[in-house]
């Protein structure tokens, strides 16, 4: 992890008057879990606002179903810990940022996405020497929860596909969107006479050959 998320993590201000790990320490949003199987794409990090973490997420996820970029920017990621607040002796589980003032956005990094990211509000900057872009290291992925194990499917946005298994089982639709972290295809399906979309998992589909 670089030294700058390092010193600002360390900095974060207390939340109560004693707070550790509590067990499984990684929040949910940072369990572990797959990335996508693009071989340019790797784990950035973001500098934001302070207190502008959630809202930068919101909007970058907006931007890339706006622009159709869910084929080159896969996941944002706002590292959460779980810890133990003690407080006046009562002992209670809350979540905390593990980097306030940061986001983690997996993508592949090009002149189009650079500028997606960096023009998202709240954004200040990418992390690295100068303010270029340099992707974490495995070595520093681990510790957040992030597995880079490879998931391999066999088709993408705009692909029809077959629900097999699970609740949605005999529906078809076409990909909205691909979470390579959740490892889900999002389709829209008929639901009480309007389409709503829903999010299934890639175990649960298959692709429709044409």
């Amino acid at each position: 992890m670089s030294e700058e998320m390092e010193k600002s993590f360390e900095s974060d201000e207390v939340l109560s008057d004693v707070a550790v790990p509590a067990e499984g320490e990684v929040a949910a949003d940072t369990q572990s879990t797959d990335t996508n199987t693009n071989e340019n794409a790797h784990w950035y990090v973001v500098h934001t606002y302070s207190g502008y973490e959630k809202k930068v997420k919101d909007n970058l996820e907006s931007a890339i179903i706006n622009r159709h970029l869910e084929d080159q920017i896969f996941e944002v990621r706002i590292p959460l810990q779980d810890v133990v607040e003690v407080k006046n002796g009562v002992r209670k589980n809350v979540q905390r940022k593990m980097f306030p003032g940061y986001v983690l956005v997996n993508m592949d990094m090009n002149d189009e996405t650079w500028y997606v990211v960096r023009n998202t509000r709240g954004v200040t900057g990418f992390v690295g020497p100068g303010s270029k872009p340099v992707p974490l290291t495995d070595a520093e992925i681990k510790p957040l929860g992030i597995k880079t194990d490879t998931v391999s499917v066999d088709f993408g946005v705009g692909d029809e596909i077959a629900v097999v298994a699970g609740v949605w089982k005999d529906t078809a639709g076409v990909v909205q969107r691909m979470d390579f972290g959740k490892q889900t295809a999002t389709i829209n399906v008929d639901l009480f006479g309007r389409e709503t979309p829903v999010e299934i998992s890639f175990a649960e589909v298959r692709k429709i050959d044409r």
